[in-house]
């Protein structure tokens, strides 16, 4: 009987010892393996978490950037513009009258031609007369000429300058 036991101690021993072998075994085929993978994909993840993270911050820094230029550009046009603007401001203030004559003269010509254009349009006229005064072309290039004349008036009520008198003006300078 004693020694049934010492073998089935033995046997036990035997069997622990085979559990411990399996066991590590296990840990060397199995676990480790396993644990490395795990560490590997937790690596990888992490990177690529990294990455999306430097490509989001380098996006909105970008954003940020093309947005500050696009400021920077606008306040450089709006100081530009600024600048021409006093120089007009300066330039009127400097000619005044004579600024003003000088548009409209030079309008004169474009609003004379949108007065006549009408006539451009025009297939056939005619005209009705009591025998004073003028007749025909000589009549409708009359009465173009007298909305011509009404123009420094009209330039006169809604600007306030006399071109008459600003006209007479720079020829007593010239």
């Amino acid at each position: 009987m004693q020694i049934k036991v010492i073998e089935r101690g033995q046997q036990i021993q035997v069997q622990e010892q085979e559990i411990i072998r399996r066991e590590r075994e296990l840990d060397s085929t199995i676990r480790k393996p396993a644990e490395a993978e795990k560490f590997r994909l937790e690596k990888l993840a992490e990177a690529n978490r990294n990455r999306v993270i430097f490509e989001a911050q380098a996006a909105a820094e970008a954003i940020q950037l093309k947005g500050e230029a696009e400021a920077f550009a606008v306040e450089a046009k709006a100081k530009a513009e600024a600048g021409q603007m006093v120089k007009k401001a300066e330039a009127w203030k400097e000619y005044q009258d004579a600024a003003v004559v000088d548009m409209v003269l030079e309008a004169l010509p474009k609003v004379a031609a949108e007065i006549a254009a009408p006539l451009t349009h025009t297939k056939k006229l005619t005209m009705v007369s009591i025998g004073k005064g003028e007749i025909g072309a000589a009549k409708v290039t009359s009465e173009i000429l007298q909305v011509m004349e009404k123009l420094p008036q009209v330039v006169n009520g809604l600007t306030g300058v006399n071109v008459s008198k600003a006209m007479k003006v720079s020829k007593a300078k010239v």
